[in-house]
C-alpha cells in the first residue's frame, strides 16, 4: 500500500500540517494499525459489556430494561453523533478529531468503571457513545485517505473490517476474563492503559488533514437525530411492558416521528447540513447505508442473546461464555479478510449478497436452540455461520459506501457508514428484546428465555432476507465492481 500524495485541502489544515507535511511521511501500514487501534476499542465496548450485563445487574439493581439501557445508551449517543464527528472531522482535522474522540471515550471508560449507581454507569456509557462518534468515523477517513481506492484500499478497508468485527467477537472473551478474573468495572476501566497508548501512537504518527470551506458544525441537525432515534428506541422497548396500542408508547412514538421530521426539514434547509440530502442520490452510497443499516437491525443483538443464553439458560460462568464464542471471533475476522479476494472475482455486490444470506442461514439455525442444547449444535456451529457470513459482508458494504463519495465529504460518508449499522443495530436491539419478551411471555425459567431468544433470532433472519433484498434490487453493478478492484 501506498500513501496518497498531499493535496490542497491537506494545506489548509493548519500550521501543524505543513510541519508534519516536511517530516519523512510514515508508510500506510502504520497509519492502517493505528486506524484499526481506534476502531478495535470503539467496536470492543459495544460488546465486551454484554458478559458482565448479569454482574452490572447484581451490583447496581439494574432492571431488565435498565440492562439494555447499557448496551443502548452507548450505541445511541454513538449513532446519533456519528454524522457530527465526521464532519467534525472534515472541517477541523481527522488527526484532531481522532485524539478529542479517543480522549473522551478513555475519562468515559475511568468514569463508568467507578460508577456506584445506574444512573452514573448509563450516562458514562452515553459519553463513551459520544467520544466514540467523534472517533470512530475518523478511523475509515484516515485509512481511505492514506491509500489508494482499488484493490489496496479494498485490503485496508477489509483489515478495518476485521478488527473492527473481531473486536466485537472479542467483547465476550474479554468481558469474561475480567469479569470473572477480577470484576464488571474493569470491562470498563481496561480502555484507560489501551486508550492511553493509542493517544501516543495517533499524536506520534497520523498527519493532519481536513476538507476545505466554511467551519461550521450543524449542531441543531446531530441534537434532533440524536433525540429523535433515543427516543424511537424507548417508545420500542415500552411495547414490552405496555403493548403498541398504549400511550406510553405511542406517545414516545409520535414525538420520535416528530423529531426525526424536523432533523429532515432543517436538513433541507440550513447552508451547511449535517447530513446533505443530496448525497443520496449517490445510488451506491444510499443502498449500501440502507443495506448497513438493516443488517445491523437483524444481526447487531447476536451477541447480546448469545452470551444470555449461554449464562441464564446453559449456565455458563462469564468466562465459559466468552470462551464460548471465540469460534465465531475467529470466523468473522477469516471471512473480512477473505472477502476482498473474492470481490475481485465475483463483485462486491454478489460477495455482499452472499455473505448476508449466509448470515441469514445462521440466524435462522440458531433459531432452532434448545434448553438443554449441546454447545456445539446451539453455539459453536450456528455461531461460526453467522459470523463468518457478516464478515463475507460488511466489508464490500463498507467499500460500497465509500467508493462514490467526494473527497471533500470523505468523512460524512465514514460517519454514514457507522452510523447505519450502529443505528440500525440499536433499533434492532430494542425490536428483537421485545419479540423476545413477548415470545417467552413472561416465564423466567430456561424453557421460557430460551423460546424467547429463538424467537429474536429468526426475526433477526427475517430482517437479513430484507437487506438481501435491498442489495438486489438497489445497488448499481457499476458501483460494485469499481470497490471491488
Amino acid at each position: 500500500m501506498t500513501l496518497m500524495p498531499q493535496n490542497s485541502a491537506d494545506l489548509k489544515a493548519g500550521p501543524g500540517v505543513g510541519i508534519a507535511a516536511r517530516r519523512p511521511a510514515p508508510p500506510a501500514w502504520l497509519i492502517v494499525a493505528v486506524a484499526c487501534a481506534g476502531q478495535f476499542l470503539v467496536v470492543l465496548d459495544v460488546s465486551v459489556v454484554n458478559v458482565a450485563l448479569p454482574s452490572m445487574r447484581a451490583d447496581l439493581g439494574l432492571s431488565p430494561t435498565g440492562l439494555q439501557w447499557v448496551v443502548n445508551a452507548y450505541s445511541i449517543a454513538f449513532a446519533g453523533f456519528m454524522l457530527l464527528g465526521g464532519r467534525a472531522g472534515d472541517l477541523f482535522g481527522r488527526k484532531r478529531m481522532f485524539l478529542v474522540g479517543l480522549g473522551l471515550f478513555t475519562l468515559a471508560s475511568l468514569a463508568g468503571g467507578l460508577a456506584q449507581d445506574d444512573w452514573q454507569l448509563l450516562a458514562a456509557r452515553a459519553v463513551q457513545g459520544l467520544g466514540a462518534a467523534v472517533l470512530a468515523p475518523s478511523t475509515l477517513t484516515i485509512l481511505t485517505s492514506a491509500v489508494p481506492e482499488g484493490a489496496a484500499r479494498a485490503r485496508a478497508i477489509a483489515t478495518w473490517t476485521a478488527v473492527g468485527a473481531g473486536g466485537g467477537a472479542a467483547g465476550g472473551l474479554v468481558g469474561g476474563v475480567l469479569t470473572e478474573g477480577l470484576n464488571w468495572r474493569w470491562v470498563l476501566l481496561i480502555n484507560v492503559p489501551l486508550g492511553a497508548v493509542v493517544l501516543a501512537a495517533a499524536a506520534r504518527w497520523i498527519r493532519e488533514s481536513r476538507a476545505g470551506g466554511e467551519r461550521r458544525l450543524d449542531l441543531p441537525g446531530a441534537l434532533l437525530v440524536t433525540a429523535g432515534t433515543a427516543t424511537l428506541a424507548y417508545a420500542i422497548v415500552q411495547t414490552e411492558a405496555e403493548g403498541w396500542g398504549a400511550a406510553a408508547t405511542l406517545v414516545p412514538l409520535g414525538v420520535a416521528l416528530a423529531l426525526l421530521t424536523g432533523f429532515l426539514v432543517v436538513e433541507a434547509r440550513t447552508r451547511l447540513p449535517l447530513m446533505p440530502l443530496g448525497l443520496f442520490r449517490v445510488r451506491s452510497v444510499a443502498a449500501a447505508n440502507a443495506a448497513m443499516f438493516v443488517c445491523g437491525m437483524g444481526s447487531f443483538a447476536m451477541w447480546f442473546f448469545m452470551t444470555l443464553y449461554a449464562q441464564n439458560v446453559l449456565g455458563y460462568t462469564p468466562i465459559e461464555a466468552g470462551l464460548a464464542l471465540v469460534p465465531s471471533s475467529l470466523a468473522v475476522v477469516a471471512g473480512s479478510k477473505t472477502a476482498p479476494r473474492l470481490m475481485r472475482v465475483f463483485g462486491a455486490r454478489n460477495v455482499a449478497v452472499t455473505g448476508v444470506l449466509v448470515t441469514a442461514a445462521g440466524f435462522a439455525w440458531q433459531s432452532t436452540m434448545s434448553a438443554d442444547g449441546s454447545y456445539v449444535t446451539t453455539i459453536m456451529l450456528p455461531g461460526i455461520v453467522m459470523m463468518a457470513g457478516a464478515g463475507f459482508a460488511m466489508t464490500p458494504l463498507a467499500s460500497l459506501a465509500t467508493s462514490g463519495a467526494a473527497p471533500g465529504d470523505a468523512g460524512l460518508v465514514s460517519g454514514l457508514v457507522n452510523t447505519s449499522r450502529t443505528l440500525g443495530g440499536s433499533l434492532g436491539l430494542a425490536i428483537l428484546s421485545t419479540v423476545a419478551a413477548s415470545r417467552s411471555a413472561g416465564e423466567a425459567g430456561a424453557v421460557g428465555l430460551t423460546r424467547g431468544y429463538a424467537g429474536a433470532f429468526l426475526c433477526g433472519a427475517g430482517i437479513l432476507v430484507v437487506a438481501v433484498g435491498v442489495l438486489v434490487l438497489w445497488m448499481p453493478r457499476a458501483a460494485a465492481d469499481r470497490a471491488g478492484n
